[in-house]
């Protein structure tokens, strides 16, 4: 986006209004103070976890004893050690184990490592970044992830390599949650959600990480209410899976959301049998999430209604439904149910729903032009002009929705590009990085997008921050007289690029523009 400098281009907003120090470029020394304070999260984003790698592996064979490995460990002064086969990771043992498994289960010590070892450890890439390892650790709750160059281990990542750089109040948050017993334990630590994401947005964290981090949190929430509601009813009787939607399912969320769920049961699910236990289960999870801050979605898209509560066989059905009679309900359901991501249970369950849909989808021009038709019913706050135009009457007279008119179209964009590829991508960037690639849409364009949604994601973050601080409840309605002129001119511009590429796909797919 290239900010206009003629001045007929200047958004048709009241300036006259007094900037905020903040908008004219003087920085409050509360925030200053701040800023000194929070997580450098940017130093993660840019850091690769080649360059927090000390040493090389410490590893033994799988069949070593298990004294063996706790005087490996002693005499490498390390908290964890890998076992390796034949140049393959088998698994990953932990001081925590040996505590744990070994000396207050009472077991001896003669016998093999492999035992007591977590098998087929979660591993992430060398080339990834330390942010990349951050999320791994706090939406799994682990704190030692062994460092792969391929199919070969070259390293561990612990916890302590992160806290050198000062940035695990995500992962201290994610492990917080996962010792809570109760609902009333997870809702104190889902209090200082707020307050990571106010710490996220001083440290200049990018929208993409900030929607990362927030999002990996609301997952070990869900995770841990779903280990409290097992272990209050028992076991599932069949296999299950627990599936986020919306801006859970894409990694996007803020501080501010409301809940979007589903569970996909098996199909050896039976009402009469199941049914009482399920419901129990979603009723038990749902309703801590609202306790947690995560309101109940307003179209009670939730798992714990009867209606987003299936097995496999019905959820096929539904998809083939909306795809092959994509009315105006079954296009507002898509916009929701085609973002989905797997959070707890079965992979196996998701993973086939998501291929089946896919494949249905992909090519599918007309079902593509009704969902282009569906997202060009959004259309950003521009007037004929290209100047940016308010709310005219309402609660929210004066403000533009960033949400709903500026990020949303663009969601809608990359979700159109998905479905015509067949991409199994869900979160926004990913989508347009890999429609670009496969031609979907141009790489300047899907560029364009995302940093269009890069801007007005951090702008609206931003605002939320602001109520948040001044003890308000946080929205997604601007005032543009928050921002500075060239942050407005900025605003015009993301907004112009949405509506552009708007025009783009509504040509392409005639049929779709009722």
């Amino acid at each position: 986006m290239n900010p206009a400098t003629d001045p007929k281009d200047a958004p048709a907003v009241d300036a006259s209004a007094e900037p905020s120090s903040a908008a004219a470029g003087v920085e409050p020394a509360s925030a200053a103070a701040a800023r000194r304070t929070v997580d450098p999260h940017m130093g993660l984003v840019a850091t690769p976890v080649r360059a927090l790698l000390r040493r090389e592996p410490i590893t033994l064979a799988p069949s070593a004893s298990i004294r063996e490995a706790a005087e490996v460990m002693q005499a490498h002064r390390v908290s964890s050690m890998l076992l390796v086969e034949q140049d393959h990771l088998f698994g990953i043992v932990t001081d925590r184990d040996l505590r744990n498994r070994v000396i207050a289960a009472g077991l001896a010590t003669d016998q093999p490592i492999a035992d007591i070892a977590t098998v087929a450890p979660l591993t992430i890439e060398l080339r990834a970044t330390a942010f990349e390892a951050l999320v791994l650790m706090a939406r799994n709750n682990v704190h030692h992830v062994p460092v792969m160059d391929g199919t070969r281990v070259v390293g561990m990542l612990t916890i302590t390599d992160l806290t050198e750089y000062n940035s695990t109040s995500a992962v201290f948050l994610a492990g917080e949650i996962y010792k809570q017993a109760s609902v009333e334990g997870l809702q104190r630590v889902s209090t200082r959600i707020r307050g990571l994401q106010r710490n996220l947005a001083a440290a200049d964290a990018t929208a993409f990480a900030s929607g990362q981090v927030i999002t990996a949190i609301t997952d070990a929430l869900t995770t841990r209410l779903l280990q409290l509601a097992e272990a209050r009813f028992g076991p599932p009787p069949v296999d299950y899976a627990w599936v986020a939607a919306g801006s859970q399912a894409r990694s996007e969320q803020t501080a501010k959301s409301d809940q979007d769920n589903c569970m996909i049961l098996a199909d050896a699910y039976e009402p009469a049998r199941h049914g009482e236990y399920f419901e129990a289960l979603a009723r038990f999870v749902c309703d801590g999430l609202d306790a947690c801050g995560y309101v109940y979605c307003p179209g009670e898209m939730m798992a714990m209604t009867d209606t987003w509560r299936q097995p496999l066989r019905s959820w096929k059905q539904l998809f083939r439904q909306w795809i092959h009679e994509p009315e105006p309900m079954a296009l507002m359901l898509t916009s929701v149910f085609f973002d989905l991501r797997h959070v707890y249970g079965s992979t196996t369950l998701v993973d086939e729903l998501r291929q089946d849909f896919l494949k249905r989808s992909k090519g599918n021009g007309i079902f593509l032009a009704y969902m282009v038709g569906n997202a060009l019913s959004r259309q950003p706050p521009l007037n004929v002009f290209g100047n940016l135009t308010t709310a005219r009457k309402g609660e929210h007279r004066g403000t533009v929705d960033l949400k709903h008119l500026g990020i949303v179209p663009i969601v809608d964009l990359a979700r159109v590009y998905a479905l015509a590829g067949g991409h199994d991508e869900v979160n926004t960037y990913d989508r347009l990085e890999v429609a670009s690639q496969s031609g979907e849409v141009s790489a300047d364009s899907a560029r364009d997008l995302r940093d269009a949604l890069e801007f007005l994601a951090v702008v609206r973050i931003r605002h939320q921050v602001r109520q948040i601080d001044a003890d308000q409840p946080a929205d997604n309605f601007l005032a543009p007289k928050e921002l500075s002129n060239f942050e407005r001119t900025q605003l015009k511009d993301a907004f112009a690029v949405v509506r552009t590429l708007q025009n783009v796909l509504g040509q392409r797919y005639q049929a779709g523009r009722f």
